[in-house]
């Protein structure tokens, strides 16, 4: 058949197919393909009639054929890629997109499912991009500005997620999911009131959307409105009931606020939850009531497999002149993690290791903050870059050892390290148990919080310490400022019990010990730190449920931390919890010279308090069981004398033990980095091993 009349088929299959006889089209092409059968045209036109006559199947085989023929076109290509996205064969439908993009070059339509590919590999990056030039089209629907608003988010590009969010808010002023996503935008950059008045307008529109009261939760335990944070978390599970982790935030919430209706419960639900392999609880809220190493573990795996999984690894093994360091936090400032560790990283060993900060957190402008910035060799900010980018920029800087210092805890980015950017990734100080992920090597903790028959039950290997795992500062200042027990409230002449832990760590058993302590002894009382008014309010209505007047009880409000410190002169002796005890705050009594009353814990949470004492040498302070605990507290009130002879022990200690040398504890954590990475070099897997 001559040139003219195959051309003659396609002139009438065109018009078949256009007047809408796809069976007769069909049949004209079919003839066609058979006359040329290493064509794509006529193949092309059949894989559209079927489509037409609903046998998607045939047109998406006809089209995989297409593609092995000689001159698909870009729409073919475009129609092939689409049902590959219907199949959920990303990969395939980029490939397919790309070259359809090659031939016809960019336009609206691959441009968006390109995107819309790139988006459900995970690849946030690409996506954007892909999404971003639909913009040129000026087809700017509400799907495209909220699409580009979720990558912006998820990339860390908030500023400019808030303007996607808000330009899709003018398209659709009723569009609940556009005011709901910024709303979380607002919230981020930390302007909580207009945030709350955004999410009141997606309730407006739709009260039944999940995300909005998630962010609207998450909003009011930053404003420590834990009231209105549990209400939010409580309206989400009504919505969506197996919302995953809501369980627990709901639990912590009630513990931030001090409200335990409801407790036996809910631990139950969860802890039944974490046994059937349910998404139910954070690791970081469920430390503070599990005393379970078992459950803390699964706990933790579950929500690593769920937010951060493992990807193909980055990490580059240097031939550096030094080791080279890389810590990873939030809180390079005046907050607990960096109270303890700032003498270490000026105590680094700079011949030996270059030091980096990749600091995922804000400059508050304090003393501490400026002693961090000299200390390190480079600061690196990384708030606001994506995940992956900061994970690239490690891996080329060739950084050895990557420090997590956060874990699952405050400004936190455990997604950084699921790139395996450094061939050795340590956990620790932030987060005291396993992150449940294998691409972290080694938890540095001691024998006391992490004994040798616990090893099971963490997916790092244990680096031991001697003495105390627990950095501490001994360039920590103490206030000169003189103070009196009239300045907190306090009677004058009681017998002062205190606990400066965060209230959350207050659980129903631990306060029914303190107001038996109470009753079972006159003229004293117990000074509480005062995190929230709601917590303060329940304390008291519990203290008067447990037979304790409220006059009893008294609040510390938070000061800055040499005030702090120097506060402790007016207490007697603090009291530790459980099943999470003391950790900064019990380094803060014992630099200040308050004995601190603690027992041996079943969790790493629960023995750090024992360690800390064990390295000071005042072991005097640890009970073997929570009656012990009670009855030494009791004891104490009665026998001050014997109290005292401690609180000077401790005193005389400070400046000889080990537990507030940083100079010497730097030189064995320094130890530990050596013998990391000396196994790397030599190609061994991580190990066990302990600290001489």
């Amino acid at each position: 058949m001559s040139s003219l009349e195959i051309a003659a088929l396609f002139v009438l299959a065109d018009q078949y197919f256009a007047a809408g006889q796809y069976g007769a089209a069909r049949n004209i092409y079919s003839e066609a393909a058979q006359k040329m059968p290493d064509e794509a045209r006529a193949i092309e036109g059949m894989a559209y009639c079927a489509a037409n006559l609903g046998d998607d199947e045939t047109a998406f085989t006809l089209l995989k054929q297409a593609v092995d023929a000689v001159g698909i076109s870009a729409q073919g290509l475009y129609f092939l890629a689409s049902f590959y996205l219907e199949k959920h064969c990303y990969d395939k439908a980029i490939t397919c997109l790309q070259k359809s993009i090659q031939i016809a070059g960019e336009y609206f339509e691959a441009l968006h499912d390109l995107g819309a590919a790139y988006a459900s590999l995970g690849d946030a990056s690409s996506a954007f991009i892909a999404y971003k030039k639909t913009l040129a089209y000026k087809n700017h629907s509400l799907d495209i500005y909220l699409n580009l608003g979720d990558l912006a988010m998820t990339l860390q590009r908030v500023e400019e997620a808030k303007q996607y969010y808000f330009n899709a808010s003018t398209i659709d002023q009723s569009s609940a999911y556009a005011w709901s996503g910024y709303g979380a935008a607002l919230a981020k950059l930390g302007e909580y009131e207009d945030a709350l008045r955004a999410l009141n307008r997606a309730i407006e529109h739709n009260p039944d959307l999940l995300d909005v009261w998630m962010h609207r939760g998450d909003i009011f335990n930053l404003l420590k409105r834990h009231d209105l944070a549990l209400e939010s978390y409580e309206k989400a599970e009504k919505i969506f009931p197996d919302m995953p982790f809501i369980l627990g935030k709901i639990l912590h919430q009630k513990m931030l606020a001090c409200d335990w209706s409801g407790y036996e419960e809910l631990i139950g639900k969860i802890q039944l939850g974490i046994s059937q392999g349910k998404n139910v609880a954070e690791p970081f809220g469920f430390q503070a009531i599990s005393e379970s190493e078992e459950e803390l573990k699964a706990c933790a795996k579950l929500f690593a497999d769920f937010y951060f999984e493992q990807k193909d690894s980055m990490a580059i093994l240097g031939q550096n002149n030094k080791i080279k360091i890389g810590y990873v936090c939030g809180e390079f400032r005046n907050q607990a993690t960096s109270i303890l560790m700032a003498g270490v990283y000026e105590s680094q060993n700079k011949d030996e290791f270059e030091i980096y900060a990749f600091d995922n957190g804000l400059d508050d402008g304090s003393f501490l903050r400026k002693r961090i910035e000299v200390a390190f060799d480079h600061m690196i900010d990384i708030r606001g870059l994506p995940d992956q980018e900061v994970a690239q920029k490690i891996a080329n800087l060739k950084i050895d050892i990557l420090v997590n210092l956060n874990g699952y805890f405050g400004e936190s980015r455990q997604a950084i390290f699921a790139y395996r950017p450094a061939p050795i990734q340590v956990n620790y100080l932030g987060f005291p148990g396993t992150l449940g992920s294998k691409y972290i090597d080694y938890l540095i903790a001691d024998d006391r919080v992490i004994p040798p028959d616990s090893y099971q039950y963490y997916y790092e290997k244990i680096v031991s310490l001697p003495n105390c795992y627990q950095a501490n500062d001994d360039k920590r200042v103490i206030s000169q400022k003189i103070f009196t027990r009239a300045d907190f409230g306090l009677p004058q002449n009681a017998f002062v019990y205190c606990c400066f832990n965060n209230n959350y760590k207050i659980t129903p058993q631990i306060f029914k010990i303190w107001m038996n302590i109470l009753s079972n002894t006159s003229n004293t009382v117990l000074w509480l730190l005062k995190d929230n008014d709601l917590a303060a309010k329940n304390l008291l209505a519990h203290a008067e449920h447990h037979g304790v007047a409220k006059d009893r009880i008294f609040f510390a409000d938070r000061r800055v931390p040499e005030e702090h410190l120097a506060r402790h002169q007016h207490a007697d002796l603090f009291l530790d919890t459980f099943p999470y005890n003391a950790h900064t705050t019990a380094s803060d009594a014992l630099w200040s010279g308050l004995p601190i009353l603690t027992y041996v814990g079943n969790t790493f949470p629960g023995r750090v308090t024992s360690s800390l004492l064990s390295g000071l040498g005042v072991r005097e302070l640890i009970a073997d069981s929570q009656e012990e605990y009670r009855d030494m507290a009791i004891s104490f009130a009665n026998n001050p004398l014997d109290l005292r002879s401690i609180r000077k022990k401790i005193e005389s200690k400070k400046f000889t033990c080990t537990l507030f040398d940083t100079g010497q504890f730097t030189k064995k954590l320094e130890s530990a980095f050596r013998f990391m990475h000396s196994r790397c070099v030599a190609n061994l897997p991580p190990e066990h091993f302990k600290v001489q």
